[in-house]
C-alpha cells in the first residue's frame, strides 16, 4: 500500500487559505478569507434554534431520552429555515415511506446552490486523473473544502448516533468560535441523523423487511441503501462517520480489528488510524478502558474489522476512498452519556478533517492514480495487518489481473444485472463489439484456459480504471483474507453469486468494444402479430419479469426442455417491453407460442413456531417474493396446518423459512395434513435448518444431516455443485454452477427423490473464501426435490434468499415455485416409505448457530485449558473438542446474533486477547 503524505499543519493550512489568491476555479472553490469567528467557544448565532427550543430538551448531557424521527425531520426543518450555513433534502424513502433527510452544512458561501455543485464536480474530478492533471488537482486541494459525511442509526435500534449528529449540525450551524469557522471554512458536512427510520420507529436492528442495512452496502437491494449511495455518488466523501451502538458501556472506534481488505488504500487507512488519535485526545470521560477503568471508556482494534464488502465503512473506503469508520457506543450507558460521546467522536473527527483537509485531498487525487497505475500494470495490493499482535496468516497470491469479461452464453439478464450494479458505482464496463483472443485465462471455480475466444456481446472491465480497488472488491474470485477473523461472511464474489460465466486475465487485450451507457434488454425485432416473443428464464432477472408479467395478467407458456418462455406478440405492450429492458431481457421474435402453460403460484409464508418474522429468510421472502415479484404472500401458521385451515390448504405453494424449531410446532395430524396436500399436487419449499427438518419430521425426505466435524468452517463461502438438468428446479441452469454455503446443515443424498445440486467427490470440488474441513460437503446435497403423491418438498440446504443477493439461488426459488404439475417420473405412492420414515426417527442434530452460526475460537491445542477458564466466565454452554494440534470452542448461538449484536462475544474475545491467548482464528 502506499503511504499517505503528510503535508501540512492545520495552522499553516488555515493561514493558506486565507492569502494564497485564486488560481483557477469558480468563486464557490475560492481561497476566500476564513470567516471571522471568535475566541469565545460558547459564541453562537441566537437565530438558530437550540435542540432544547425545538425538541423541549437538550441533546447529550441533560438529555433523558432519545429522539423521534418526526422530531429528527422537525429540527432538520428549524435549522434550514433559520441557518444561511444549511441546506436539508431527502436521499429516498424508506420501506413504510418515511424520508431519510440530509443536511448538508458549511461556511455560507458553499452551500450556495452553484457552489455546492461546483465543490461536488471538483471531487469528483479528483477521481479520476486521466481527467484532472496533477496541477488542478493540487489546486482543488488547496481551494477547496473537503466533504465528510456524519451518518447514523442504519441499525434502528442503535440511536444516540443520530441524536450526536443533531448535535453536530446545531453547533456548525450556530457556532461563531474559530473551530466551527475552521470546520465549515474547510469542509462541507453531509449529515445523515437516519438510515433506518422504520427502525428506529420499532427499536430494531433490521428495517421493515427484516434487512440488516449495514449488510446491504454492495448489492444495495433496500431502497434505503440504494437512494442513500446515490447521494454518496453526488457527494463523494473523504471521511465517513458511521455511527453505531453496542452492548456493554463501553467506546469504541478505530484502528480497527483485523482483516482489513487489501483493496483499501493506504491512504485511507492512515487517516483512519490517525483519526483515531483525535479521537483519543477529543473523548473525555474516562479515557481509555483498561484493567480498572471499565465503564465510559474507549477501546480499539477489537471486534470491527473492514474486510466485507456490505459494511457502512468498507464501501465508502473501497469505493469512493474515503476514511470510512465505524463508531460504536455501549447502549447500557445513560442516553446523555451515549450522546454526548457519539459527539465528542464526531466533532473531533471533523475537527482533524478540517485541520488536515489539504493533505486529505492532496491523498485523495493520490489513491486514484495509484489505483489507475496499478490496473494499468495489473497489480492486486498485498494483504497487511493493523494490529501489533497479528501476522498476515494468508498473503494474496501472485496474480496479475488486467480484465475481467463477463460471458454472454448464458444468465445474460444476470450479467447485464452485474453490469448496472458496476456502472452505479461509476465502473466503466464495455460491450465487445468482436471476438477478441485472451491467450491466458483464469475461469471462475479455480480454472485456467488457454486461447480463449471472447464472443461479441460479452462484457469487458478492464483495471486500467480508477474504481480498480473497487472492481476487484466486488469481483474478485476470493477476497484472499489476510487473518482468519470474520464476524460476517468470508466471499462475496458478484459472479459466483451470479453463477455467471466469467473470466480475468493478466494479459493486455484491447477488445474492440463501446463503453456502457445504458441497460441492454427488451425487444430485438418485430414478431408477426400470431407470433410470439421469447427470453429464456435462466436468471433472477428473468425470473423477476416472469412473475411480474403473470401478476399483470399476461399469458406465458414455458418449454420444458429449453427453458424459454414465450409471451403472444399481441400482448407485448411498451411497458412490458421496458420493463424487459429495465432488467435486461431481450425478447425475440418467435412462432406461435407453444409450451406449458405458467400459472401465478398462491404462495403461502409459513410464520409458526421458530420463525422469525422480523428478520432473516422470512423477510427475505417478503421482500423478494412480495415486492420484487410482486406474489401475494399469505400468512400460514402452525395451527393453519395443524387444523387444516383454508389458510392453509387454499395455498398451492407453503415455503417454510429457516427458523429455530425442528418440527415447525406440527401435531402428527399436521405432520399428516401436511403430507396429504403435497399429495394433492401442491408445493413444499423448504429452507435451510427449519424448512429441511420439518420436512424431514413429516416424512417428506429421506435425507438426513451429517454432524460438523470439530475443525469444519464454512464461513459464507462459494462452492462448486453439480446440477442435474433432467429437473425442474434446475431449469436453465448450466450442469455446473456454484453456491453459497454458510455453516448450513449437511444433508446426505435422498434415495427417494431427485438430489438436484450435489457437492462434487471428485477433483472438481472447489470453494473458495476461508474454509476448514470442507471435504466434508463432497457427495451431499445442496438442493432435494422429492415427489410425494401429485406434488413435491422442494428442499434447500442453504439459504437461496440469503440478503437478496444470492441470485442463483433464487432462480431456483422460482424453478420450484413455478413446478409444472404432474412432470415426467413424479412420484405417485402417498404416504411415508421406510427410508423417509427412518430419517424422521433419526436424532435432530443440534442447531448450534440459529439463523446464522455459532461463535468459533482455534486455540493451540496446549491452550485449551485456560481458554476453557476464561470462556466459563461468559457462559456455561461452550463445548471443546480437539483435532490435530488444535482445540476448537463452539459456543451456541440459537438466536443466530452476528458478533456484533451478540452479548457477549466481543468481550470473550478481548478477555482472550488481554490474556495473551494466541488465536488462530475466530468466526461469529
Amino acid at each position: 500500500m502506499v503511504p499517505a503524505r503528510r503535508l501540512a499543519s492545520a495552522a499553516t493550512i488555515a493561514l493558506l487559505l486565507g492569502m494564497v489568491p485564486l488560481l483557477g476555479g469558480t468563486p464557490a472553490a475560492s481561497a476566500a478569507p476564513p470567516s471571522r469567528c471568535s475566541d469565545d467557544p460558547t459564541a453562537r448565532l441566537s437565530t438558530v434554534p437550540t435542540p432544547e427550543n425545538v425538541l423541549g430538551f437538550p441533546l447529550g448531557a441533560g438529555q433523558e431520552r432519545v429522539v423521534t424521527n418526526d422530531e429528527i425531520r422537525t429540527y432538520l426543518g428549524a435549522v434550514d429555515r433559520a441557518s444561511s450555513r444549511v441546506v436539508t433534502g431527502v436521499a429516498t424513502t424508506s420501506v413504510l415511506g418515511q424520508p431519510l433527510p440530509y443536511a448538508v452544512v458549511s461556511n455560507e458561501r458553499h452551500v450556495r446552490p452553484a457552489a455546492l455543485r461546483q465543490i461536488a464536480d471538483d471531487v469528483r474530478d479528483l477521481r479520476d486523473p486521466r481527467r484532472t492533471s496533477a496541477r488542478t488537482a493540487a489546486r482543488t486541494a488547496k481551494d477547496s473544502p473537503a466533504i465528510v459525511w456524519v451518518t447514523a442509526n442504519v441499525h434502528g435500534g442503535e440511536k444516540s448516533g443520530a441524536d450526536a449528529a443533531l448535535k453536530t449540525l446545531y453547533e456548525l450551524a450556530a457556532g461563531l468560535s474559530c473551530a466551527v469557522a475552521e470546520r465549515n471554512d474547510s469542509l462541507v458536512t453531509i449529515i445523515v441523523p437516519t438510515q433506518n427510520p422504520d427502525g428506529r420507529d420499532a427499536t430494531r436492528r433490521q428495517n421493515e423487511f427484516g434487512f440488516d442495512l449495514n449488510r446491504d452496502w454492495f448489492a444495495r437491494t433496500q431502497q434505503e441503501t440504494d437512494g442513500k449511495l446515490e447521494l454518496l455518488r453526488r457527494y463523494p466523501p473523504q471521511v465517513f462517520i458511521d455511527a453505531h451502538e453496542m452492548g456493554g458501556r463501553q467506546y469504541f472506534f478505530p484502528p480497527n480489528a483485523d482483516p482489513i481488505h487489501h483493496e483499501i488504500a493506504g491512504e485511507a487507512v492512515d487517516w483512519i488510524n490517525r483519526i483515531g488519535e483525535a479521537n483519543k485526545a477529543g473523548f473525555g470521560f474516562n479515557g481509555a478502558c483498561d484493567e480498572t477503568v471499565t465503564t465510559e471508556c474507549y477501546f480499539n482494534y477489537d471486534t470491527y474489522d473492514m474486510f466485507f464488502m456490505g459494511y457502512g465503512d468498507t464501501v465508502p473506503t473501497t469505493g469512493f476512498g474515503a476514511a470510512g469508520m465505524t463508531y460504536e457506543k455501549g447502549s447500557a450507558s445513560a442516553v446523555a452519556d451515549r450522546v454526548q460521546q457519539q459527539f465528542h467522536t464526531q466533532w473531533s473527527t471533523l475537527g482533524w478533517a478540517a485541520a488536515h483537509k489539504r493533505e486529505v485531498l492532496d491523498g485523495y487525487f493520490d489513491i486514484w492514480t495509484d489505483a489507475l497505475a496499478q490496473g494499468r500494470a495489473g497489480t492486486l495490493e498485498p494483504n497487511e495487518v493493523v494490529q501489533p499482535t497479528n501476522e498476515v496468516q494468508f498473503p494474496v497470491p501472485d496474480l496479475t489481473i488486467r480484465s475481467y469479461f463477463l460471458l454472454p452464453d448464458r444468465q445474460l439478464a444476470d450479467v447485464r444485472q452485474l453490469v448496472e450494479r458496476l456502472r452505479r458505482m461509476d465502473v466503466e464496463v464495455y460491450e465487445v463489439q468482436k471476438p477478441t483472443r485472451v491467450p491466458t485465462a483464469r475461469v471462475f471455480g479455480g480454472r485456467s484456459a488457454t486461447n480463449v475466444t471472447v464472443p461479441k456481446g460479452a462484457y469487458w472491465i478492464p483495471m486500467d480504471q480508477p474504481q480498480k480497488h473497487w472492481i476487484q472488491a466486488i469481483m474478485g474470485e476470493d477476497p484472499y483474507v489476510p487473518f482468519p477473523y470474520f464476524y460476517d461472511v468470508s466471499s462475496w464474489s458478484n459472479p459466483l453469486l451470479m453463477g455467471i460465466n466469467t473470466i480475468y486475465t493478466g494479459d493486455t487485450v484491447r477488445p474492440r468494444a463501446e463503453l456502457v451507457r445504458t441497460v441492454s434488454g427488451g425487444r430485438s425485432g418485430a414478431a408477426w402479430p400470431w407470433g410470439s416473443y421469447t427470453y429464456p428464464l435462466d436468471s433472477a432477472a428473468a425470473a423477476e419479469l416472469t412473475f411480474t408479467l403473470l401478476g399483470r395478467g399476461v399469458p406465458l407458456v414455458r418449454d420444458l426442455t429449453t427453458s424459454t418462455v414465450a409471451i403472444p406478440a399481441a400482448k407485448l405492450s411498451r411497458t412490458v417491453d421496458g420493463l424487459a429492458e429495465s432488467l435486461g431481457v431481450t425478447l425475440t421474435p418467435g412462432g406461435r407460442p407453444a409450451g406449458t402453460r405458467l400459472d401465478l403460484p398462491d404462495v403461502g409464508l409459513f410464520q409458526g413456531t421458530g420463525i422469525s418474522t422480523t428478520s432473516g429468510s422470512h423477510g427475505e421472502a417478503r421482500y423478494v417474493l412480495g415486492k420484487r415479484w410482486g406474489l401475494d404472500l399469505k400468512p400460514v401458521t402452525t395451527a393453519d396446518i395443524n387444523d387444516n385451515t383454508e389458510a392453509f390448504t387454499g395455498r398451492t405453494v407453503l415455503l417454510v423459512p429457516d427458523g429455530s424449531s425442528a418440527t415447525g410446532g406440527l401435531t402428527a395430524a399436521g405432520q399428516a395434513n401436511l403430507r396429504d396436500w403435497i399429495g394433492q399436487g401442491h408445493t413444499y419449499l423448504g429452507l435451510r435448518n427449519e424448512g429441511t427438518r420439518v420436512a424431514r419430521a413429516a416424512g417428506l425426505t429421506s435425507t438426513t444431516e451429517k454432524t460438523k466435524p470439530a475443525d469444519y468452517l464454512v464461513i459464507g463461502s462459494h462452492l462448486r455443485v453439480d446440477v442435474d438438468q433432467d429437473s425442474p428446479v434446475a431449469l436453465g441452469r448450466p450442469a455446473e454452477d456454484f453456491e453459497f454455503n454458510n455453516s448450513d446443515p449437511i444433508l446426505t443424498p435422498s434415495t427417494t427423490g431427485t438430489n438436484v445440486l450435489t457437492y462434487p467427490t471428485g477433483d472438481t470440488f472447489w470453494a473458495n473464501g476461508y474454509t476448514v474441513g470442507a471435504d466434508t460437503l463432497k457427495g451431499t446435497a445442496a438442493v432435494v426435490d422429492e415427489p410425494t403423491g401429485a406434488g413435491r418438498a422442494v428442499l434447500f440446504a442453504f439459504n437461496p434468499l440469503f440478503r437478496a443477493y444470492n441470485e442463483n439461488g433464487l432462480h431456483l426459488v422460482a424453478n420450484a415455485l413455478l413446478y409444472p404439475a404432474n412432470p415426467p417420473g413424479a412420484r405417485r405412492t402417498p404416504g411415508t416409505d421406510a427410508a423417509r420414515a427412518s430419517a424422521a426417527a433419526a436424532p435432530v442434530t443440534p442447531d448450534l448457530g440459529g439463523g446464522w452460526r455459532p461463535i468459533t475460537i482455534q486455540v493451540a491445542a496446549g491452550d485449551l485449558p485456560r481458554t476453557r477458564a476464561i470462556v466459563e466466565r461468559f457462559t456455561a454452554d461452550a463445548r471443546a473438542s480437539a483435532k490435530n494440534d488444535s482445540a476448537y470452542v463452539v459456543i451456541p448461538n440459537p438466536q443466530g446474533l452476528q458478533v456484533d449484536e451478540h452479548p457477549f462475544a466481543r468481550d470473550l474475545v478481548r478477555a482472550l486477547n488481554a490474556a495473551k491467548v494466541p488465536l488462530r482464528s475466530v468466526v461469529g
